[in-house]
């Protein structure tokens, strides 16, 4: 079984939920760098955000994922990540032209498997951290798959059931493995 699980993909996908209820299931998940990021930024008055230093917000979020990836112990069994390091670091790239090799190095930080959420707009909506609309997340998306299929990694897209059927479906991925 691989330690070290990124659950990626479309933005409003159902991410958060599903690591929600594997997290109620008694297993381990760290919440996305990018919502962390945007609450520490409005608190504090910063402008690392997407809407206002889309730039400064990447490099934050390569910054807080690589914290994560150090902060976890590989001893407690699977780790779920909403999102991570090759999340930003493709974003740099797509919107920025930042190689992968510069914002990544060579190491590949996660087990081989990802789980992607397809666009899904029967549930996505915006709010006040999420403001770019369902389009940007679809080419978001289609940029992350090409990005994680090319790194190497097994792609599992997440299939549009509920929350509960989503997570026994990673569960039994990753046990399989």
């Amino acid at each position: 079984m691989q330690s070290q699980v990124v659950i990626s993909g479309c933005s409003g996908g159902g991410k958060s939920t599903l690591l929600g209820e594997l997290q109620r299931r008694g297993h381990v998940t760290v919440a996305e760098p990018g919502r962390r990021i945007i609450a520490e930024q409005i608190r504090l008055g910063g402008n690392a955000l997407p809407w206002a230093d889309m730039a400064a917000f990447l490099r934050e979020a390569l910054r807080v994922a690589a914290m994560d990836l150090e902060d976890i112990s590989l001893d407690v069994g699977p780790v779920f990540f909403d999102r991570g390091l090759i999340d930003a670091a493709a974003a740099l790239q797509r919107l920025f032209g930042v190689p992968l090799s510069q914002s990544l190095g060579e190491s590949l930080p996660y087990g081989q498997l990802v789980f992607l959420a397809p666009p899904w707009p029967e549930i996505y909506c915006a709010d006040e951290e999420r403001k770019h609309g369902f389009t940007e997340a679809v080419a978001e998306y289609d940029h992350l798959d090409r990005t994680y299929r090319a790194l190497g990694y097994e792609v599992r897209l997440l299939p549009r059931s509920s929350v509960a059927d989503r997570s026994d479906f990673v569960l039994e991925a990753i046990h399989r493995r």
